[in-house]
């Protein structure tokens, strides 16, 4: 499987794109809407896109994806503010549709199944009402096209309470967070997002101040008007909160 990282570009290599008409980079993105997302690709085959949910990163789908590559070309994406992806300011559907958007036209897909997993889900519905002519099928894993009650306020003081600079261990730090988090595979599951810092200490590698600020946003429901009327596929999360 091989890994596609954002480019590291000058603000004049930025400009020069955007005056050009080509990939809008982040710097741009609180304007113009779109970014340039981490990937990861493998197989080959009609190309299936995944996408993440909330506090999650392609790495979560690495295994599956290994199944779907036997049939398909997979690409495995980090949202923006998730996983290697770049961080910014900006966290709501319609980016979020936009970086989609933007990936297929950059990637040059043509008629894409696309996967989506709770936020992932939520762009991927999006996408499809949004832009129906470039998807070929959707799939949706664990949310449907409404709005949601928050329920994130306890991971999220978690992850503002964690001292990165001082931790010592992600012991340590399972330790903190269990005080806010008391479910240990939930626990587990979004400590995959703390990276130790090659200075020392540790990061988040999702935006949490963003992820906070925008959280009314990420549970609203949909974004644009219209109907999907391709195949399309819901699976229940049997076990999901």
């Amino acid at each position: 499987m091989s890994i596609v990282k954002p480019e590291t570009e000058t603000l004049n290599q930025k400009l020069l794109k955007l005056t050009c008409g080509k990939y809008i980079t982040n710097a741009f993105s609180k304007y113009l809407g779109a970014m340039k997302l981490f990937f990861r690709e493998s197989g080959q085959g009609q190309p299936l896109v995944i996408l993440h949910g909330l506090f999650g990163s392609s790495d979560n789908w690495f295994t599956v994806a290994k199944q779907f590559a036997e049939t398909r070309k997979v690409y495995l994406l980090d949202q923006r503010n998730h996983g290697q992806s770049p961080h910014s300011e900006d966290f709501n559907y319609k980016v979020l549709t936009e970086d989609l958007h933007e990936f297929v036209q950059d990637q040059g897909l043509r008629s894409p199944v696309i996967v989506g997993h709770s936020l992932g889900g939520k762009t991927a519905m999006n996408f499809a009402v949004r832009y129906p002519e470039e998807i070929d099928k959707l799939i949706v894993v664990d949310i449907v096209p409404k709005a949601y009650p928050v329920h994130h306020h306890h991971i999220l003081e978690g992850l503002k309470a964690m001292p990165l600079e001082r931790l010592s261990s992600r012991t340590e730090a399972e330790s903190i967070f269990k005080q806010y988090v008391p479910d240990a595979s939930e626990r587990q599951f979004l400590l995959k997002n703390l990276a130790r810092k090659n200075s020392g200490g540790f990061e988040w590698k999702i935006n949490v101040s963003a992820i906070e600020a925008h959280i009314e946003e990420i549970s609203a429901g949909m974004q644009y008007t219209g109907s999907f009327v391709k195949p399309t596929l819901f699976i229940l999360g049997a076990r999901s909160n």
